[in-house]
């Protein structure tokens, strides 16, 4: 898998390719925080990636797209109340949120789900985000129709 971003004040968009099937690649590329589109290309007679991946590969990198450093992310915390350490039902919601925010967040090419915590109180869900706004804002439109809407919290940690 590559992921490049071009991350300007006028353009946030993504572009990226995996291996999806054998001697198949999905590439899926568009503006940041949307479904953007995919294509599925087929690979060579030894499974190697396909010389078209790497030619638009090469001329997105000489237009400015490029790959964002981990250190570069953001860590975005979606944060629920729960009774004293929680329970197998919190547990459980909280492995559906992590299914979740890593196809959200995977599909609008903003990041991944980190997994999460629970006790004290709170249950939490940690993602890794390339851009806090945008995330945030898909995060709360995704979850409001959803039974995790209950969240108390989505904030940056620092």
């Amino acid at each position: 898998m590559q992921k490049l971003y071009k991350l300007t004040d006028d353009t946030k968009r993504y572009w990226e390719w995996w291996a999806s099937e054998p001697r198949e690649y999905l590439v899926h590329w568009g503006e940041l925080g949307t479904q953007g589109e995919s294509k599925t290309v087929k690979s060579g007679p030894f499974g190697s990636i396909p010389n078209s991946i790497l030619r638009e590969r090469d001329e997105l990198a000489r237009d400015g797209y490029t790959s964002v450093k981990p250190e570069d992310h953001s860590i975005l915390m979606i944060e629920y109340p729960v009774d004293g350490m929680g329970t197998s039902a919190d547990l459980e919601k909280r492995h559906r949120l992590e299914d979740r925010m890593n196809e959200t967040l995977g599909w609008t090419g903003l990041g991944m789900c980190d997994g999460g915590s629970i006790g004290g109180g709170t249950m939490e869900v940690c993602c890794v985000v390339v851009d806090f706004d945008v995330a945030k804002r898909v995060i709360e439109d995704d979850l409001s129709n959803s039974e995790f809407r209950d969240y108390g919290n989505i904030y940056r940690e620092e």
